[in-house]
């Protein structure tokens, strides 16, 4: 408790008239940061537009928050942690009728397009009605289900804009009365909170939807600072996404028999990575080893009257070879998660705007890890066209099919994560990964001088295996020691 007490959130509670959104959040962060500039804070903001109009696309509102949280005005050096409530469908009768078909088509709300924000949707676990009088009553959702409340951002699906919820929190369930039919708040199926009215003695009340949710994971991001102060608002965020997991029904209901990659980004429209846990943020075990990596690269330089790529990062990885080999055959996961935030374009807010998303980006970055058979010297030719010989076409001959999302599908939006399954052994030759930049509007923009800013990103990579002998974080701490002395 000691350590959350330098940690301050802010709620921003009035909603904004959209000709000053810029503005207002620059001077709804300004303020405390004014009052108090060494104190570490997150931002979460619980209210949205009333509709989905922007089909993912950026509003000045969003890009406002995207610019405000990579800190463009400061020379990028102030960064913030910012999250943000998805928005809920209109509360009908109609709707509630229809779950969870009602929830793809109400799409999620300015701003929670925002790249860099936080975006939180809801799901429930509350299944238990316990109210005087709703002996007929029966819960709308499933226990680990999409919340009845959540919007989605499955009408993007067939476009280029970030996976939104990122995300998901409990958010509260909806009662059913299968007698006369009618679909109700009840407080079994909310959540407890504080009143805002206790001297007149009130001083719990209930609350439900994508503002608690996004209060749940405020409390969240505000627990992983206080025990990692030096982390990142890129690695808070980064940690959040990758400790999240699908519960079984929201695979059950967006999820085909054959677990089809395409299925997988559906997944996503709904649930975003899932619901994080906060141990697996916090913690590693034996069995499921964690790697968080803090760097920056400079991914841009001037040649002439152009720009060119400059940077590439390899990370060559404490990778527990010998002991993943003795595992063999054995069924491991490896999660890998990349996180950096971009500057959006001002001008790819004007209405008139349905184009790319690398004329709102900034400029991405990817990630490509070794694959089982492929040679150290292979992997540099296949990421960077300067390891390969002029005129020579290479093409790959290993393959690498067995992650979930698939690198044609992660590369949404401002964090990456996905995850690949296989065999211990084959997971033992994949201990180099590197980090590279992408194209967007800071490449195409000469006169705009974007080309000598680094920019910073997270990488977590976790293993897992099933409880064996083999204490991977030992070996691994060890090495990194042995590594440590040799360097002093």
């Amino acid at each position: 408790m000691c350590r959350l007490l330098h940690l301050k959130i802010i709620s921003l509670k009035k909603p904004l008239q959209i000709g000053l959104c810029n503005k207002a959040v620059r001077e709804a962060i300004a303020i405390p940061e004014v009052t108090n500039p060494y104190r570490k804070r997150l931002y979460s903001m619980a209210v949205a537009a009333m509709d989905g109009r922007d089909r993912g696309r950026p509003s000045s509102w969003s890009a406002a928050l995207d610019n405000a949280i990579c800190d463009n005005l400061n020379n990028f050096k102030n960064p913030k942690l910012f999250i943000v409530c998805a928005g809920n469908i209109e509360p009908t009768q109609e709707n509630y009728s229809n779950y969870p078909n009602s929830n793809q088509v109400n799409e999620i709300h300015d701003p929670a397009q925002a790249w860099n924000a936080l975006t939180v949707g809801a799901c429930t676990h509350k299944i238990t009605i316990n109210e005087a009088g709703t002996e007929y009553c029966v819960p709308v959702a499933k226990s680990g289900s999409l919340s009845p409340h959540s919007s989605t951002s499955l009408v993007w699906m067939n476009t280029q804009w970030p996976y939104k919820p990122d995300v998901v929190f409990e958010g509260g369930n909806i009662s059913h009365d299968t007698k006369f039919g009618d679909f109700f708040d009840t407080e079994s199926l909310s959540l407890l909170t504080l009143n805002h009215e206790p001297h007149i003695g009130k001083n719990f009340t209930i609350t439900s939807q994508t503002s608690a949710a996004s209060a749940l994971c405020a409390k969240m991001a505000a627990e992983i600072m206080g025990q990692y102060p030096n982390y990142w608002p890129e690695t808070i965020r980064a940690l959040i996404v990758h400790s999240a997991e699908w519960t079984e029904n929201m695979k059950k209901d967006f999820l085909g028999s054959d677990g089809k990659k395409s299925d997988y980004v559906k997944l996503l429209h709904h649930c975003g990575y899932g619901e994080p846990n906060l141990n697996k943020a916090l913690w590693s075990a034996s069995n499921s080893l964690s790697l968080v990596c803090q760097e920056s690269l400079n991914p841009l330089k001037k040649n002439g009257s152009k720009i060119d790529f400059n940077q590439i990062n390899i990370h060559d990885l404490p990778w527990p070879k010998d002991e993943l080999l003795q595992l063999g055959h054995t069924p491991v996961k490896m999660r890998v998660t990349l996180s950096h935030f971009i500057e959006g374009n001002p001008g790819a807010c004007d209405a008139s705007f349905s184009g790319s998303r690398y004329q709102y980006e900034s400029l991405g970055l990817r990630f490509e890890i070794r694959r089982p058979a492929e040679s150290t010297p292979d992997f540099l030719k296949r990421i960077n066209k300067n390891e390969r010989e002029k005129g020579v076409k290479f093409e790959s001959t290993s393959t690498d099919s067995d992650w979930l999302i698939g690198p044609k599908n992660r590369v949404r939006g401002s964090i990456h994560s996905d995850i690949w399954i296989g065999t211990a052994a084959d997971l033992a030759n994949r201990g180099m990964l590197a980090v590279f930049p992408v194209t967007g509007w800071w490449k195409n923009s000469i006169n705009r001088e974007r080309y000598n800013i680094p920019i910073r990103y997270s990488l977590i990579i976790t293993i897992t295996t099933p409880d064996s002998e083999i204490d991977l974080y030992t070996v691994v701490q060890n090495q990194i020691l042995n590594e440590s002395s040799i360097k002093v």
